[in-house]
């Protein structure tokens, strides 16, 4: 059992244009650090829950017509599912959030 997550030594994931990410995973659950630069576009909703911390930068989130703006300090609560899809667009150049997900 590790007790740290040592992302200076975790390399960098990046399966989207403008967006890369480090993961831990441990005992089911998974510790992300995202970051999305302005030239993201995600490519369909996301139905997938979401639970985490904005450490840097500005964006907002669609969902399905309503636009929630998050920035630096704010804590991002979105439930999975059809009712709570989203799509977010970067505001600043970077964004940089923690996340946490069931692996």
């Amino acid at each position: 059992m590790e007790y740290r997550a040592d992302f200076e030594t975790i390399p960098w994931q990046s399966p989207l244009s403008g967006m890369r990410y480090r993961v831990c995973e441990q005992d089911g659950g998974r510790l992300r650090v995202v970051e999305y630069s302005s030239n993201f576009v995600e490519p369909d909703w996301c139905r997938n829950g979401h639970v985490g911390y904005v450490l840097e930068g500005e964006f907002e989130i669609d969902f399905n017509g309503r636009l929630v703006r998050f920035g630096a300090g704010d804590g991002i609560f979105i439930p999975p599912g059809e009712d709570h899809k989203h799509m977010p667009r970067i505001l600043s150049e970077i964004v940089r959030v923690v996340l946490f997900e069931d692996a």
